[in-house]
């Protein structure tokens, strides 16, 4: 169930809930965060970047579109991928709409069609985004948009490109078209419903991902132990000492890396300089560790 804060403000305006739904790796993330206009969700190349439920909140003069990025469908494999199913399908219960992103760059398959038959018997309506069409013939786009019609009863599709921002005014436009009259659910200065602190690990864990490969990103996890005014302290955890040694790297290179790369973005986030301090441990198994899952607020 999405949770309902209590309203903001008087006045009521086009406001509700869409779910963000899509195979690991089509740009639901990048989706979110062009629609919310701001980054609100960590982004990288490798599936499964997503792990909990992230709100967009995109405000207008006349709207709150509030969006759910979702981690992708995938069939749980422990403990941490079980629990972001779990996230998957208690976001469905209560929303207005479902955005369904596919990708233009990849063939629209099996995966996509089970997503598909999930959304489409929701009830609700089904906006289709077609993504990643920047640099593509408009006769692969125009295919790619018949095979995303035949996928159910939708409500509208759009061709749309995140990363450039094409299209994107025109979906937003459409979701919020398809909300009800009711109130602000969050402050309207507010972009998302992450806390500081979650948001910080979030950004460590993104420069981390970008920097390692093969198996080392689905056991990289980031825990902030102090947010501070000066200083803000993080642990970055794997799951053995070879990955250790990786996201460490030679004489402390990658770490230092990862730290120079996401300091900006933490400062830029908290609207002050700070010192970062990053620590790596290799804690065993910590994706079957369910108290430790619990301690990541995953």
């Amino acid at each position: 169930m999405l949770p309902h804060p209590r309203g903001w403000g008087c006045g009521l305006l086009r406001s509700g809930f869409v779910a963000v739904a899509g195979r690991p790796n089509v740009g639901k993330s990048t989706l979110v965060n062009a629609l919310a206009g701001g980054k609100v969700a960590i982004v990288s190349d490798k599936p499964q970047t997503t792990r909990r439920r992230v709100m967009g909140i995109a405000n207008g003069p006349d709207h709150q579109l509030v969006l759910a990025d979702l981690p992708g469908f995938q069939r749980p494999r422990d403990p941490l991928t079980a629990r972001m199913q779990r996230t998957v399908d208690q976001s469905l219960e209560e929303i207005d709409a479902v955005l369904l992103v596919l990708s233009a760059r990849e063939r629209i398959g099996a995966g996509d069609r089970f997503i598909a038959e999930r959304v489409f018997a929701l009830g609700v309506p089904v906006v289709i985004a077609l993504n990643k069409v920047d640099r593509l013939k408009p006769g692969h786009i125009a295919e790619q948009m018949q095979n995303g019609a035949r996928l159910g009863e939708f409500h509208s599709l759009h061709p749309v490109s995140a990363l450039t921002g094409d299209g994107v005014d025109e979906l937003r436009d459409d979701l919020v078209a398809l909300l009800p009259e009711g109130p602000a659910y969050y402050p309207v200065d507010q972009r998302t419903d992450v806390t500081p602190k979650l948001h910080v690990a979030e950004l460590v864990r993104e420069k981390a991902l970008q920097l390692t490969r093969e198996e080392v990103p689905h056991a990289i996890s980031v825990e902030v132990e102090e947010l501070g005014e000066k200083v803000v302290r993080a642990t970055i955890f794997v799951e053995t000492d070879s990955q250790k040694q990786i996201v460490v790297g030679k004489g402390g290179s990658v770490v230092k890396k990862i730290g120079t790369r996401a300091r900006p973005e933490i400062e830029q986030l908290l609207g002050h300089p700070i010192f970062l301090e990053l620590n790596v441990k290799a804690r065993p198994h910590w994706r079957q560790d369910e108290a430790m899952l619990e301690r990541l607020g995953l």
